[in-house]
């Protein structure tokens, strides 16, 4: 498979405007997809902030998933709060915000000062940001989609009388090396589908998946587990009617067809990042 590389002129310039925007909030949250978390930790170097990780998504994961991957977290020192896609559980959010930051608020109480606390969230396209703040703000105040990119400039954001948050548009690491991780990324849609190759994306997903949740082809598709990655997307491209005229198979619709179906859960909740 051809190497995933991918780096718009919009994201360098979304990284240099969150470099600039640092020194104007408290801390950062990181907000991390849970079926692909190691692929998230794109923002690292934003230096000489506090970080809070939110592990957001945890209803596309199975609850075992889930759990050992706070384990995992809590074993480096990162404590992150969970979250789902539909913005839910978010209550202890604004409350590790305040805790973060807790001494920075008591030292101004004591000088008679109530600012504002102010954090950057930040994290990959697509990991549900724009969800997670709405879901704060308790309505519709960033702009949401199920496509890479959606968020492109910064808006500050009002969810509680002395909490601001500074959107910002979803970023990756300038260079992605680990392709495993670089996968992971496309098959979630962080990374734009129109500059992939979405059917050798499908295989890889395939080959993964085959050997994550095998059963997924049996339950979705009716195909044995044990065929090749070949036998199985042909033969999910037939039982779904994806046809070129003589009969073959459309590899473009059905690779798409693949990755959407393992996206919206049709495949089942799969962590990618065992």
């Amino acid at each position: 498979m051809k190497i995933i590389q991918w780096y718009p002129g919009h994201m360098t310039k979304a990284r240099r405007m969150m470099e600039e925007n640092i020194k104007l909030v408290d801390l950062v949250i990181c907000v991390l997809d849970a079926r692909a978390y190691k692929s998230c930790f794109s923002i690292e170097e934003l230096k000489n902030k506090p970080y809070l990780y939110v592990l957001n998504k945890v209803d596309l994961i199975d609850d075992k998933d889930r759990d050992a991957i706070l384990t995992e977290l809590k074993s480096i020192g990162i404590n992150a709060i969970p979250t789902d896609s539909k913005g839910g559980a978010v209550k202890n959010v604004i409350s590790a915000i305040k805790n973060i930051v807790a001494d920075k608020i008591n030292r101004n109480a004591q000088r008679g000062i109530n600012k504002t606390v102010r954090a950057m969230i930040a994290g990959v396209p697509n990991s549900g940001k724009s969800t997670l703040i709405n879901a704060l703000a308790k309505g519709r105040r960033a702009s949401v989609g199920d496509k890479a990119g959606i968020t492109r400039g910064k808006q500050w954001v009002v969810i509680s009388d002395n909490v601001e948050l500074l959107d910002t548009p979803g970023v990756l690491t300038p260079k992605i090396t680990d392709q495993t991780l670089a996968r992971h990324l496309a098959y979630i849609g962080s990374i734009n589908d129109d500059i992939l190759d979405v059917e050798e994306l499908a295989y890889a997903l395939i080959e993964e998946l085959k050997e994550l949740a095998p059963d997924c082809f049996t339950i979705r598709y009716g195909i044995d587990k044990d065929c090749t990655v070949e036998e199985i997307f042909e033969s999910i491209g037939r039982k779904r009617g994806y046809l070129l005229s003589g009969g073959l198979v459309d590899a473009e619709k059905t690779a798409r067809g693949i990755i959407d179906d393992f996206r919206k859960q049709r495949l089942g909740k799969i962590c990618l990042d065992k």
